[in-house]
């Protein structure tokens, strides 16, 4: 079977920190025009669950799904986030781990909620709270979205940069190597995402890259996430040289969150060097079973 072209393989839905619903990724998706797509909802997965429901249930039309996870980890190292695809829901120790990131992503919630109510003096009626604790992992964006309804601030950035980062938590998190190793283990491939940007807030280049890429191999990373959606092409470029470097694979993401990021579905630069084409072929064979 031909391999796909136009793919996406990281995004978010509302079981996270995105804006859309498992139904409306789809339609946007089939939009777009994409022939593959994974949804990688941060510690959680039941979004990718639910759509995997939903294309069971439809007519076939050659769109291909891979189910995926996006873990927030941290270490003495650092912050990194893992993506992992093509792993076995049901395998108990990747159920393990989402339970144990879950009641994490729960109890910052509540500290979150308490921190600015004490220190800036923001409530919120019940109906609202109760709300954003029925998400499946909220996180930031969902009390930011909720600030700005309250008039408390004007846009994500600031509730995020004034407000909510203000507030400091203990070292309780998940560790990059059980994310890594409870991918492994449910039969899935661990990559790296967004590399050079870390967490997200992050530049990592050079030096700084392969050491860090050096601290994460031993524990079994596969991947690296070379091409996506604010990389320039040089950026793209030393990605690519280490996963020729460390025989890693390679994938594409946008990054998708809906109205919660400026990121266009579908944007994974993944046009702008082609050098990366084997290994991300390569991949693509693994987690579609065509090996």
């Amino acid at each position: 079977m031909k391999l796909p072209e136009k793919i996406d393989l990281h995004m978010h839905t509302t079981a996270s920190d995105g804006t859309d619903s498992p139904e409306e990724i789809i339609s946007h998706v089939r939009k777009t025009g994409l022939d593959l797509f994974s949804v990688t909802d941060h510690d959680g997965i039941a979004g990718a669950t639910e759509i995997k429901q939903i294309l069971k249930n439809e007519p076939a039309d050659g769109l291909r799904f891979i189910n995926g996870i996006e873990f927030s980890c941290r270490d003495e190292q650092g912050r990194y986030h893992i993506l992992g695809y093509h792993y076995d829901e049901n395998d108990p120790d990747l159920r393990a781990l989402v339970d144990h990131a879950h009641a994490n992503r729960m109890k910052k919630l509540q500290e979150r909620l308490d921190f600015i109510r004490n220190d800036f003096g923001f409530v919120f009626k019940e109906e609202d709270l109760a709300a954003l604790k029925r998400h499946h992992n909220p996180g930031k964006p969902h009390i930011a979205n909720l600030m700005i309804r309250y008039g408390y601030a004007s846009s994500i950035q600031e509730a995020m940069h004034e407000y909510l980062n203000k507030k400091k938590f203990p070292n309780v998190y998940t560790l990059p190597q059980d994310a890594i190793q409870a991918i492994l283990k449910s039969g899935g491939v661990a990559v790296l995402a967004h590399p050079s940007y870390g967490d997200g807030d992050q530049y990592i280049t050079g030096e700084e890259m392969d050491q860090r890429l050096k601290h994460l191999l031993p524990f079994g990373l596969q991947g690296v996430e070379c091409y996506y959606s604010g990389f320039t092409p040089a950026l793209i470029r030393e990605m690519l040289g280490f996963s020729e470097k460390y025989d890693l694979d390679v994938t594409a993401g946008s990054d998708y969150h809906g109205g919660n990021k400026l990121v266009v579905l579908g944007d994974t630069n993944l046009d702008a060097v082609s050098e990366g084409a084997p290994r991300l072929q390569r991949f693509l064979r693994k987690v579609l079973g065509e090996e």
